[in-house]
């Protein structure tokens, strides 16, 4: 059924598809009906989205593996060009990303354009990537045999990205998987599957040919990935989400051995080793923390700091945390959002309350205020036990965590003291003292002096339960190719 007027919303302005998209055309609901996208700060309803069931699921891998052959042996220069044009368009359609960001997921206008900003370099990265895959060509040490080194895409490939960066974590995904030659079948969150949406029509306009691209909006994603999964023809998975449910997409791809990348949970340390500068640290913690709202799996969940400068580190990060601003992310000066829904808010919420039934003080927020919308306050609390729920939960939210440490050493300890291990800070005034911290810390990114480590020509992933494989970088498009070696005999 092709998509009539109806599968349109206008979000601030902008207008949005909201149906499935098959084989290079916008389809309308079919027997899955619909499912509603709510503002986060003002709960009202933003638009109905067509639920993708099984059946669509299948369907959509129709589409990709009759298009993977012509996709994969389309010219290297020619992928590379469509996404040089796809960034183009997202460029050119920035503002109306940002006010669909903002509308569905809830963060200020300026991180949406931000997050724009950054998504859409993933796009650039891997067009210049595109052309540059090779191979190799030599004798074996015998020289009897010619050694031919060629690489392959995955094909066809499942891509599930969460809520909390609904651009960027479907550029890099999708840029990489483009680049290398696969189709994609693109299953987004159904809290925020505007995003998606507006990022495919771009994709379509840019010239991407039927069945390379198929978007599977979904109130049933275990239905939609089982469904995809059980099927040989599906060759990859790259999922962005809890180590729960990665763990579980992990044994169901074992089934057909499909190629797996996984960016699972965190639990981020932040640490202010004796010698750091404390200003420094306070504005890399800010940032740490505090960007999209802590809604980040490369937040800083826990904040561990030396005993001779915890004193001055607190108070300073506490009056900056008290100054940000908590509101609706269209307004000027909002410096917080509210989270993605009541329920992430009232978890959030929980732990608190629990922090502080073991032990830990507020320094400043701590309350669920009495407005509109999932709204949570920045909030800051010290003397909060290592053993902790707090601290050994992903909190997904505007809370910091203060612990003091007796040494560096410990710190140190406490930092690793995880199943986690996607990303790390360290502030250090020495750069030795700090690259010896950065080597004992167990994380895939560690971020020295810096509260930020996310770039597109940088690989993204971590150790432990927080993932396996890299997205962005050298690293990203090795993720969707196969190597194949031929022998030739002289």
């Amino acid at each position: 059924m092709s998509m009539g007027e109806s599968m349109i919303a206008v979000i601030d302005g902008t207008a949005v598809r909201t149906g499935l998209f098959l084989d290079g055309e916008w389809v309308a609901a079919g027997a899955g009906g619909t499912f509603g996208v709510f503002d986060p700060a003002t709960e009202e309803h933003l638009a109905d989205v067509a639920s993708a069931t099984p059946e669509d699921a299948i369907r959509a891998l129709d589409a990709a593996s009759r298009a993977q052959k012509e996709w994969g042996r389309t010219p290297p220069r020619e992928r590379a060009e469509l996404l040089r044009r796809a960034f183009a368009l997202i460029e050119e359609r920035r503002e109306q990303f940002a006010a669909v960001l903002t509308a569905e997921m809830g963060k200020p206008v300026t991180e949406s354009l931000g997050e724009v900003a950054y998504g859409n370099e993933f796009m650039r990265w891997f067009s210049e990537q595109a052309a540059h895959v090779n191979g190799g060509f030599g004798q074996n040490p015998s020289g009897q045999t010619n050694i031919v080194v060629s690489r392959e895409p995955v094909g066809p490939s499942l891509l599930i990205t969460p809520w909390n960066f609904p651009l960027a974590m479907g550029t890099r995904k999708v840029g990489a998987a483009l680049a290398a030659g696969c189709t994609v079948i693109i299953k987004p969150a159904a809290l925020t599957p505007l995003t998606m949406a507006l990022f495919v029509q771009a994709l379509s306009d840019a010239g991407v040919p039927p069945g390379v691209v198929g978007l599977l909006p979904s109130e049933r994603a275990g239905a939609i990935s089982s469904a995809l999964m059980a099927d040989a023809r599906l060759r990859k998975v790259s999922f962005t989400g809890s180590t729960a449910v990665g763990s579980i997409l992990l044994r169901q791809a074992a089934e057909h051995v499909q190629r797996s990348s996984m960016e699972l949970g965190g639990n981020g340390p932040l640490v202010v080793l004796g010698d750091a500068d404390v200003d420094a640290a306070v504005e890399g913690a800010l940032i740490a923390k505090f960007r999209n709202g802590g809604q980040s799996c490369v937040a800083a969940n826990r904040i561990i700091v030396h005993r001779d400068l915890a004193e001055r580190f607190t108070d300073a990060f506490v009056e900056r945390v008290r100054a940000l601003r908590l509101g609706d992310g269209r307004e000027e000066g909002v410096d917080i959002g509210p989270m993605i829904d009541r329920a992430q808010r009232d978890r959030v919420a929980e732990l608190v309350d629990g922090a502080v039934a073991q032990g830990a003080t507020v320094r400043v927020g701590g309350a669920v205020p009495a407005r509109t919308g999932s709204f949570y306050p920045p909030t800051v609390l010290t003397g909060v036990s290592p053993e902790s729920t707090i601290c050994n939960e992903e909190i997904f939210g505007p809370v910091a965590t203060v612990t003091v440490a007796a040494s560096d050493e410990e710190a140190l300890r406490l930092a690793n003291d995880t199943p986690y291990g996607l990303v790390a800070f360290v502030f250090s005034q020495g750069i030795e003292r700090a690259l010896w911290a950065a080597g004992e810390l167990e994380a895939g990114m560690v971020g020295i002096n810096r509260g930020l480590v996310s770039d597109a020509a940088a690989p993204f992933g971590g150790i432990k339960a927080s993932g396996l494989g890299r997205e962005g970088g050298d690293a990203g498009i090795e993720e969707y190719l196969e190597t194949k070696y031929v022998a030739i005999g002289k």
